[in-house]
């Protein structure tokens, strides 16, 4: 906590009275040279951050910037951004400000677009003057090799191979895997109450491994399970690494899980003429088109951790509003049901298991799917950062600066869906406009997972609707952010068998 209040920036004359009442005592009393020190450090590091917003924020005086509010030094608009639902946040300022404008968040200066045709400037055509960036601490975590964290010949490389891991001609084989883990999970729910977000956060989770490793049973996938766990819970912690705190044990958690990914990947170089195995981790090891410039074993932990990650949380997010939305509008669960039910009966008839083909023949459940990832909107905004100083629709957006291109307020614009409010899957009868429908990004950075996430969905909702019910219990609405948007307290329901 003392971290935390000495690196917020305090106007001179707050500084006396607010140090009093934090620490309840006068500060004439505590004056000694260390507290001096302090003293001084912390109005170095004032001035510093001061005159580092005011670097940031020149520019030419013939190219403008964005409008919008910087907020205060450094703090910015963060804390307003916390405090309101972000939905309205962004919808104010592009209310007042117009489709592009400035704002500081995150102790970044930041540039927020929210139309299609900006989106696909800094995502598609114009995507090599903008960076994708993420926070420092997460790029620890998941790992600075990552494929999300690069741009150039080595994000080339790397997208070839793991979209190849990601392609329908991959995945088709990993239908019948994926319903095994669905018919291993529902048993469980039977006459349960359940927090939603948790079992398929757990769900979700097994198709990853799935997905990373393949099916090739090591002894050490229960560790990385185990360690991959310890690690998840420090992703949106404050990135304290002092001893106790989650981002702390999350670190330790990252150096086990590296060197126990590591073990893994010489057991399967070793086994290379048995092959190596199947998944992300087989394709990784199999990329032989460079010998001299072959995969390093940082590079091949880093991307399949990054894998996981991926597939991860935000299939989890997005299952747990399917299960929200199909629960709240009856007829069409109905619906979704009877379609589900005709795939069923085509199966019990050949008697056969569930394939890659009848996951073709879902079309409304389809519908369902990408109206849940509209209207959920699971990936709010991305981020970008300017490589160089840009002039963009008439603007100025300094080198260093974040761009985000909002999702969200795309997706939720009238122009493009009509009652963008109402939860509506016949809106994907036609395709939508190019640039206005991005759940999965747009561009070279792009998710190559969709596929996949799509793919577990489609099999969890045939099970499940034909088997049974769930009821939401107890009546609280309403939206949390942690940091995907969900349903409040995940979503909790009863599941319970069907009456056919």
């Amino acid at each position: 906590m003392q971290l935390l209040f000495s690196s917020l920036p305090l106007p001179p004359h707050t500084f006396l009275p607010t140090f009093t009442a934090f620490y309840g005592c006068h500060l004439p009393f505590l004056i000694t040279p260390i507290v001096l020190f302090y003293l001084m450090v912390v109005l170095v590091v004032v001035m510093l951050l001061l005159l580092l917003s005011v670097h940031q924020w020149r520019h030419p005086k013939d190219k403008p910037l964005p409008p919008g509010s910087m907020g205060w030094p450094y703090i910015g608009e963060t804390l307003k951004l916390y405090k309101e639902n972000p939905n309205s946040f962004f919808a104010n300022r592009q209310k007042r400000y117009g489709d592009i404008f400035k704002s500081h968040i995150l102790g970044c200066p930041c540039v927020m677009i929210s139309s299609p045709d900006a989106a696909k400037i800094v995502l598609v055509t114009k995507a090599h003057l903008f960076k994708p960036t993420y926070p420092p601490s997460k790029e620890k975590m998941i790992g600075p090799e990552a494929i999300f964290f690069h741009q150039g010949p080595y994000h080339s490389r790397l997208k070839k191979l793991v979209q190849a891991s990601f392609l329908p001609s991959a995945i088709r084989g990993s239908v019948s895997e994926i319903e095994q883990i669905v018919l291993k999970f529902l048993p469980a729910w039977d006459n349960t109450t359940l927090n939603t977000l948790q079992e398929m956060k757990r769900y979700a989770f097994d198709v990853a491994m799935i997905s990373a490793f393949g099916h090739k049973q090591d002894k050490e996938i229960n560790g990385i399970k185990q360690l991959y766990q310890c690690l998840e819970k420090g992703y949106n912690s404050m990135p304290l690494d002092l001893p106790g705190t989650p981002f702390n044990k999350a670190m330790k958690a990252r150096k086990l899980l590296n060197e126990t990914l590591r073990r893994l990947i010489k057991e399967r170089r070793e086994n290379e003429k048995q092959g190596g195995g199947g998944g992300l981790l087989g394709v990784l090891l199999g990329d032989k088109n460079r010998k001299v410039d072959q995969l390093s074993d940082s590079q091949i932990a880093d991307n399949v951790i990054g894998v996981i990650f991926a597939a991860h949380d935000t299939t989890a997010s997005v299952l747990t509003w399917l299960l929200k939305y199909l629960h709240d509008n009856g007829n069409l669960l109905e619906a979704v049901t009877r379609e589900q039910e005709g795939v069923r009966r085509e199966i019990i008839e050949a008697n056969r298991r569930l394939m890659w083909d009848d996951t073709r023949h879902m079309p409304l459940t389809t519908r369902v799917i990408q109206e849940t990832l509209r209207t959920a909107s699971i990936l709010s905004f991305t981020f970008r950062e300017a490589v160089e100083d840009v002039e963009f629709e008439g603007y100025y957006i300094p080198k260093g600066w974040k761009v985000l291109p909002l999702f969200r307020t795309i997706h939720h614009c009238a122009d493009f869906f009509p009652k963008p409010e109402k939860f509506d899957p016949s809106r994907f009868e036609v395709p939508p406009k190019p640039n206005t429908f991005m759940p999965f990004g747009n561009g070279v950075h792009s998710c190559p997972g969709s596929e996949l996430a799509k793919l577990e969905m489609l099999v969890l909702l045939h099970h499940l609707t034909t088997k049974y019910r769930w009821q939401v219990v107890g009546d609280e609405d309403g939206i949390q952010y942690g940091p995907f948007p969900v349903p409040k307290k995940g979503l909790p329901v009863k599941v319970t068998p069907r009456n056919i």
